[in-house]
This record gives C-alpha cells, sequence and structure tokens, in this order.
C-alpha cells in the first residue's frame, strides 16, 4: 500500500522555513532603515557658543560620546573647556559626582565641523540664529554625513522646511529647539518640517526624553510655538521701555511679581538673537505688528548684546551677575 502524504499547506511551509529566514522589515515595507535611538552612540554638535556647550553637556552626561564642533577648532576648544567649567561646578556644589564629573569630560571631544560630521549618528546645528548660516552648515552637513544621520536644528526661527531644502533627506530633518540654559530648563521644542518623518520625529523624541526633557512638538511656522509667544511679549517691553512707560527694572518687577515671570530673560538670550527671531516673525507673516523696536535694534547695532557682552538692558560683571541697569 502506498501513503501519499499530503501536500504541506502554505503555512506550514512558511513556518518551516521561518527559522532560516532573517526578516528585514524596513525591506519589505520598500523603507530605508531609519535611525533608532539605540544606534545613536555619537553626536555632533555644530556650535560651541552658550547653547551649543550646554546641548554638548547634558548628552555627555547622558552617556552620549560628543563632537563639540565649530568653524574654527580653537572656538571648540573653549567651548569644551567652558562645559567643564560647568561640570566643575556641579561637582563642587555636590550634585554631581567626581566620577561622573571626568566621565561626562572625557565624553566631549572639539573638532570641526568637517571632522565632526562622517562620525556623527546625530547632528545638531546650534550656530549663531543667522538663516544664511544655517542654509550653509546643512549643505555641507547632509555632504558629509552618513546617509542615515538625521541632521536636527536648535534654530529658534528659521524654517525646518527651507533648511530640509538644502539637503537630499527632507526626511530626516528636524527642529530640536532646547532653551536657555540648557542644563536647567526642561522643555525641548521638537520641529517637523513638511517632510520630516514619523522615524526621525520619534527618534529625536527619545532622544529629548533620554535627557530628561519634556518635549512639545511644532508644525513649521515662524517662531514655532515658544518664540511666537515670548518674542512680541519682548519686543512690547522695549517698546514700553523706549517711550519711557516704566523702567527696566520696573518692566522686570512687574513680569516677575505681576505674570510670576522667574527672570527677564531677553539678555539671557541675547539680545541679537532676540532681534533676529522678530525680524523672521515680521518677514514671513508680512504683519506689522511683529516690527522689532528701535531700542532693540539700536542695542545690537552698539554691540550690547545682553550678558554675553556684559551689557545690554543691564550691566553684568565678568561672572556674568547683574550689576545695575544700562544708563
Amino acid at each position: 500500500m502506498t501513503v501519499t502524504e499530503p501536500e504541506p499547506s502554505s503555512k506550514a511551509r512558511t513556518l518551516a522555513l521561518l527559522p532560516w529566514i532573517v526578516l528585514d522589515v524596513p525591506s519589505a515595507l520598500g523603507k530605508d532603515p531609519k535611525m533608532l535611538l539605540s544606534e545613536i552612540g555619537v553626536i555632533a554638535v555644530v556650535g560651541a557658543g552658550q547653547m551649543g556647550t550646554g546641548i554638548a553637556q547634558i548628552c555627555a552626561q547622558r552617556g552620549y560620546r560628543v563632537l563639540l564642533a565649530d568653524a574654527a577648532l580653537e572656538r571648540a576648544k573653549s567651548g569644551k573647556l567652558a562645559v567643564e567649567k560647568q561640570l566643575g561646578r556641579l561637582r563642587d556644589k555636590g550634585k554631581l559626582s567626581a566620577s561622573d564629573c571626568e566621565q561626562a569630560s572625557t565624553r566631549i571631544e572639539a573638532s570641526t565641523a568637517e571632522l565632526a560630521y562622517p562620525q556623527a549618528d546625530l547632528v545638531i546645528e546650534a550656530a549663531t540664529e543667522n538663516r544664511e548660516l544655517k542654509l550653509a552648515i546643512f549643505e555641507q552637513a547632509d555632504a558629509l554625513s552618513k546617509p542615515q544621520a538625521i541632521l536636527a536644528s536648535n534654530t529658534s526661527s528659521v524654517s525646518l522646511t527651507l533648511l530640509a531644502g538644502r539637503t537630499k533627506r527632507a526626511d530626516r530633518v528636524v527642529g530640536m529647539h532646547f532653551m536657555n540654559p540648557v542644563p536647567i530648563m526642561k522643555l525641548v521644542e521638537l520641529v517637523r518640517g513638511m517632510e520630516t518623518n514619523e522615524e526621525t520625529l520619534a527618534t529625536v523624541r527619545g532622544l529629548a526624553e533620554s535627557l530628561n526633557k519634556t518635549v512639545i512638538v511644532s508644525h513649521d511656522r515662524p517662531g514655532f510655538l515658544v518664540n511666537r509667544m515670548l518674542i512680541p511679549f519682548l519686543n512690547e517691553a522695549c517698546f514700553a521701555l523706549d517711550e519711557g512707560t516704566g523702567s527696566a527694572e520696573d518692566i522686570d518687577q512687574g513680569a516677575r511679581l505681576g505674570l510670576n515671570h522667574p527672570l527677564g530673560p531677553a539678555d539671557l538670550i541675547g539680545l541679537d538673537t532676540v532681534l533676529a527671531i522678530a525680524r523672521v516673525l515680521e518677514q514671513d507673516f508680512g504683519d506689522p505688528k511683529y516690527r522689532p523696536s528701535l531700542l532693540l535694534k539700536n542695542l545690537v547695532a552698539a554691540g550690547y548684546l545682553g550678558r554675553k557682552t556684559k551689557r545690554g538692558f543691564y550691566v553684568y560683571d565678568d561672572q556674568g551677575a547683574k550689576v545695575r541697569p544700562a544708563p
């Protein structure tokens, strides 16, 4: 008697093959592999100023290797020294162990942007709030970075869609707007351009949350969410001061005690940055209500940019402490 074995069902044949199959879900879906948070080991922070050093510090403290880059290597080295100074203060106050302080410092390497891009899994641009500068940085970052790397910008006003247009990876361009001072402020404002995909947004959200930050998401509009509210507020305070409605001290006291704002932030942000964002709002919305005050423009023209130049609306000492109102 001949026994005919039944033809295996398609389900049985599939199960039999499973031990030898390596599933490549992204390929099966016709997508390029995207960055996963677990794959972000090296972060290039481009711009070694106040914001860049703050971003580098918190990333290093959370275990990431950081390439702190600037156009000139000496500026990057100065930025690393500034981070080490801040870490040392945390250690001396008992907020960071000596071991954690040393480890965070060793994770930061000063570099040039050209050398940093090819090594980075994530690039965070933190240059001056200048549209043309940021466009040039993104064009170079796209040319030199790994194909799968994410390009993020800390911009507080420049269109992410515009920046992405200078690259061949618009789906992997995203805004990561940290607040100043970065190690203290809890918020990160993520900004999605027209072509930013969900994988990119999820990856940078995961990164921000790993840095113990709270995340909000804005669509790509001038000023996004935070500066759409903040800059007109600060600009109106400048108009009030210029018109003699009140003194700088009384305006700040009113904001602190009447609105529960902990400090007057314009000098801390930098008056040049406040002016740059105000101009973006005015130009991109085409609405005169966003026009920057003449006082703000004159202070910037005179080089009085706030605490970083020791003079803005107030005069500051070498440690950045407020001394008195500016004359």
